[in-house]
């Protein structure tokens, strides 16, 4: 990846934080520490990796993109603003009852959703099934899902691992937000994944670890992933809680909690500052 592109991609994702910020701060509520520990991944996937057209959000060809650790929706909204498939003044919107913008994503409601998503460990299994429907149908188009490492504690996730490997869904890509912090603490101290990357090869994945944070990683894990053939690919993605906001980053309390006027401006004031060092 050439640094034109490297430094492109780096201002959106900014910008996509900056949305998680807005959003969660005018509805008072949300989830911005996950969000923001994936929003260079769901950057990347809409901005260099995926095939959409916000003209034409129900597109039959598209590439599908399922969120299925739902309650980091404001970043999946952030992104698909910047797209074009809505205005993003609407982000200000978030979690209103006349909103577009619910607390997890509705293909209901919000242009560009592909799935419906909330009840975590059940997004995997519907990107899965959605794999399988290219490849019956003799599609093209593939499918990516985000899934958080608190998540996939859930059996469920498993068991869908277990099919997309038997089947060989090479047209399926999932990725893991591996920031180690879930709602009531360190994976650890929860209920240990890990360790992540052994578990998804088991199932017959082809898996591949990276920092989440870095473009050019990114970029060639998802190369990777469309060289291999006969298997899925589990991206692995190692990311910071909260990345981007000095006092957010790394700390469960941001998991699920809204920032106060003094922490918005703060917030915003650090990622405005990081946009326009990458704009000079």
């Amino acid at each position: 990846m050439d640094k034109t592109k490297k430094t492109e991609l780096k201002k959106l994702a900014c910008k996509v934080r900056m949305g998680v910020i807005e959003g969660t701060f005018n509805a008072k509520s949300g989830h911005p520490g996950g969000s923001l520990s994936i929003a260079d991944i769901i950057t990347y996937l809409y901005f260099e990796e995926m095939n959409v057209d916000p003209k034409n959000p129900a597109w039959e060809d598209r590439d599908r993109f399922v969120l299925s650790k739902g309650h980091t929706a404001p970043a999946l909204y952030s992104a698909l603003a910047l797209k074009g498939f809505f205005p993003f003044e609407l982000i200000k919107t978030l979690r209103k009852p006349d909103s577009i913008l619910q607390g997890h994503p509705s293909m209901r409601y919000t242009p560009g959703v592909d799935m419906s998503t909330g009840s975590l460990g059940q997004g995997i299994s519907a990107a899965v099934g959605m794999a399988l429907g290219a490849k019956l149908k003799g599609k093209d188009f593939r499918v990516y899902t985000a899934l958080g490492d608190g998540e996939i504690e859930e059996g469920q996730v498993w068991e869908a691992a277990m099919f997309a490997g038997n089947r060989k869904l090479d047209n399926l890509v999932a990725v893991v937000d591996f920031n180690n912090l879930q709602i009531d603490g360190a994976l650890d101290e929860v209920n240990s994944p890990c360790p992540i990357d052994e578990k998804f090869a088991a199932f017959g994945w082809n898996v591949i670890v990276i920092n989440g944070h870095c473009f050019c990683e990114i970029d060639e894990a998802f190369k990777k992933a469309k060289e291999t053939k006969g298997k899925p690919t589990c991206i692995v993605a190692k990311t910071v809680k909260g990345k981007g906001v000095s006092f957010m980053e790394n700390k469960c309390d941001w998991h699920g909690s809204a920032p106060n006027a003094e922490q918005y401006e703060q917030a915003m004031k650090e990622l405005g500052d990081a946009l326009a060092a990458l704009e000079v």
